[in-house]
């Protein structure tokens, strides 16, 4: 299991293929820490790294690890007390936005259980992909998983159970509306192999025709001392905001270039999102 806390110099990359092309490339840094002992900095560099409860699930658990069991219960896990490593944006100066964060959720053993992929838009939404092996994964409420080409579980309609499609990698109906470019329809693909030195994470977009969007997260590990994280917050300063202001942005620059809003369905949050 992945060593935490740490320290990730990244790049972001997105890479839009229909019915524009449209590329993008961003620096950032973030997390890996074990949502059970989050780092507790010194008092001057607290504003510059804030892990809180509130910023995750539904916001109402006592703490991080207690969200993620609660939203787990929901869907029939029980990590029975393994542990967890999440790579995560921080709240920096009070602000914090986190497109993507993930959990590596391991049985007592160290033996990896799931995936979970938390998703925040910037509506203020959030949504939860519980990612399993396909020996693990079961029906998920509404729809029993069944079989695609080469033996993954694929969730039935109206599920949410992901099924393992190769070494790290995932498939799952996409449930959430993220772009406002891109309908709430197809599949993700995503690789998730566990940060080590290297942080290598790729999420497609999947539709009928072809795959869209692509987004990849690549990094390099930093030990967490005050140096380290002064110099990253230096080098990229209010980086949450940052990420959401760049979000917006670049959608702007697409508006412009004709490509058409698609309608914001009702969001309904999951049991254990709440």
């Amino acid at each position: 299991m992945p060593a935490a806390p740490a320290l990730y110099e990244c790049v972001i990359t997105h890479v839009r293929t229909a019915p524009v092309r449209y590329d993008l490339r961003h620096r950032t840094y973030m997390w890996l820490v074990d949502p059970d002992r989050p780092p507790r900095l010194p008092l001057p560099l607290r504003p510059l790294a804030g892990f809180r409860a509130r910023d995750h699930f539904g916001g109402g658990a006592p703490t991080l690890r207690a969200g993620l069991d609660a939203y787990l219960a929901s869907r029939g896990v029980d990590l029975a007390g393994g542990p967890v490593v999440m790579l995560t944006h921080a709240r920096v100066l009070g602000h914090v936005f986190n497109p993507l964060t993930l959990y590596w959720c391991h049985t007592p053993d160290g033996t990896q259980r799931c995936v979970v992929a938390e998703v925040h838009n910037t509506y203020g939404e959030r949504h939860c992909y519980l990612l399993e092996p396909e020996a693990t994964a079961g029906p998920a409420p509404g729809g029993a998983a069944v079989p695609a080409p080469g033996g993954a579980a694929v969730p039935a309609p109206g599920g949410a159970a992901a099924g393992r499609t190769g070494e790290d990698s995932y498939r799952t109906a996409k449930e959430f509306y993220v772009s406002p470019f891109f309908p709430v329809d197809g599949d993700y693909r995503m690789r998730l192999p566990p940060p080590g030195e290297r942080l290598g994470v790729t999420v497609r977009l999947e539709r009928e025709g072809g795959s869209p969007f692509t987004a990849t997260l690549r990094g390099r590990r930093r030990p967490p001392t005050p140096a380290a994280l002064l110099r990253s917050a230096a080098r990229h300063p209010w980086s949450t905001l940052v990420v959401s202001a760049a979000i917006r942005f670049h959608g702007v620059r697409l508006w412009r270039r004709g490509l058409p809003v698609v309608p914001r369905p009702p969001h309904r949050p999951q049991e254990g999102t709440r």
